[in-house]
């Protein structure tokens, strides 16, 4: 997208690209989401800017107006596994307020150097520039959501200082952080928890969102003890880097383009981490507009995406957690699955301090169920020492499952061990790192689905049909699978989507 594609995007008032770009105005020094309210500006007093940090670094403060900084994040650091795009899921996971910047770059195996200089040619802002973004719209997020001290809110978000917070806070937003809790108070907050540790907040999306799937899609697999929903309500607990805590999301306000998201926390200073997993679970960053056009062009799966617009491909918020239950769900249904993992739960998994409703445990973590006798993992001998050997790869770190890995060096990674295969590295590209090209050829849903629709669904007839579907195979693969939910396929797909028998 060039600067003149961008304007014309800004003349339009396009939603769509709000958080793929940002509008610097020199002659207000304001920056604003594309479809922000106020008068288009003059061609010549616009700059664009690739992110937030860097309309903040040119000295530019967020509009008032139109919350530049709460937009949508951008697509295109889901997409992306170069050096770049795992850099900003990483800052986006908090990694540089508590690793520190050497910390980011010893986690994607560069030095400090070489990604500052990469991420400020390409986005115009280093690593504590983008840090420092994130900080300042997390202080927001609890001084207008919260009852939090001002002061505890400056630690809570990262900064090193109230003073800090307070000079960031006036150059982001010309106000203070007392000014910007008395303007939240005075516009109300009706959806707001004062409860200590207890926050709720709204998660925006680029619409269309098809809520339905994404919520019913995780609520089914479930697992008892951590995890409960009913398709448009979803709770589970969350294992986060200062403490535990409980995440319930709601689909009840859809049609007002925002997920509503509650955290009850032992440590506030996990909400951008909570936040940041609770939209990539959801995949409420996507460009799904963008998505739409490409699948809905295919003359398989367009009637699919016309009855289903916005949906999403779900993510998750631990990724060692979804390794684990990919491999215990290799050919087996989805509920003998979610009997063994919830059994798993309750007998390895570390009890909450304060249970909500039916969330009472943390998932086990690697070196628990490494270490679990036998009579633990009731499953054929070939599959427990592959859950064993993955564990034990992920306790030691040398296998890393975090937003910021390398794609193609976990897949050859887990190809390497005994007992995994295609079906399972396929899963776990989708899911724990986000793939939006994972198709899973041999799965026996996509063969009953594939067959439905009037197309051969053996592996190699699959993988020959979806390639029409790249870049966004992923999706495509939930097209498919939600028609097995909605009962358009025959009774025998009923049963989990599982690995082929070859694996």
């Amino acid at each position: 997208m060039d600067d003149d594609t961008r304007y014309r995007a800004l003349d339009a008032k396009d939603a769509r690209f709000d958080g793929m770009f940002f509008v610097g105005v020199t002659s207000t020094g304001i920056y604003c989401r594309p479809s922000c309210p106020a008068k288009t500006p003059k061609r010549a007093n616009v700059r664009f800017h690739r992110t937030a940090a860097s309309a903040q670094q040119a000295g530019f403060r967020a509009c008032k107006r139109c919350r530049p900084d709460a937009a949508p994040g951008s697509p295109e650091w889901n997409v992306r596994s170069d050096l770049v795009g795992r850099a900003m899921r990483l800052i986006g996971d908090g990694v540089v307020d508590r690793e520190g910047v050497q910390g980011l770059a010893n986690r994607l195996g560069y030095s400090s150097r070489h990604l500052t200089r990469q991420l400020r040619d390409e986005l115009g802002a280093g690593p504590l520039a983008l840090a420092r973004a994130q900080r300042a719209q997390t202080a927001r997020i609890l001084l207008e959501r919260s009852d939090l001290a001002v002061s505890a809110v400056a630690f809570a978000a990262g900064f090193a200082s109230v003073r800090q917070c307070n000079d960031t806070m006036q150059a982001v937003f010309a106000m203070t952080p007392t000014a910007l809790r008395a303007a939240a108070r005075r516009r109300g907050r009706d959806d707001a928890v004062s409860a200590a540790g207890v926050l709720s907040l709204r998660l925006p999306f680029r619409a269309p969102l098809h809520a339905d799937h994404v919520l019913g899609f995780i609520g089914r697999r479930g697992v008892t003890g951590m995890e409960e929903g009913d398709g448009s309500f979803y709770r589970r607990s969350l294992s986060l880097p200062h403490g535990d805590g409980v995440m319930e999301l709601s689909s009840a306000h859809v049609d007002q383009r925002y997920i509503l998201c509650r955290l009850h926390l032992q440590d506030m200073r996990d909400v951008p981490t909570a936040v940041q997993r609770a939209r990539r679970l959801l995949d409420l960053d996507a460009d799904a507009p963008a998505i739409d056009s490409a699948l809905g062009r295919d003359p398989l799966l367009g009637p699919l995406v016309r009855r289903r617009p916005g949906l999403r491909a779900p993510g998750c918020v631990d990724g060692a957690e979804v390794a684990v239950r990919v491999v215990l769900g290799q050919q087996v249904s989805v509920e003998a699955a979610r009997t063994l993992a919830a059994k798993l739960t309750m007998q390895h998994g570390k009890p909450l301090a304060v249970a909500l409703g039916g969330v009472t445990h943390l998932f086990p973590t690697p070196d628990a169920i490494a270490e679990a006798p036998d009579a633990d993992l009731p499953m054929p001998s070939a599959r427990r020492l592959a859950l064993r050997g993955m564990c034990a790869a992920l306790a030691d770190g040398s296998l890393v499952l975090d937003p910021g890995a390398d794609r193609d060096q976990v897949a050859a990674q887990l190809l390497a061990m005994p007992g995994i295969g295609p079906w399972t590295v396929a899963a776990i590209r989708q899911r724990v790192l986000g793939d939006p090209d994972s198709f899973l050829v041999s799965d026996l849903g996509v063969r009953d689905a594939l067959r439905r629709l009037g197309v051969a669904g053996d592996p190699r007839s699959a993988a020959t049909v979806s390639q029409g579907w790249a870049p966004w195979r992923s999706y495509a693969l939930h097209h498919l699978w939600a028609e097995l939910s909605a009962g358009a396929v025959p009774a025998t797909s009923a049963s989990n989507a599982r690995a082929a028998a070859t694996e």
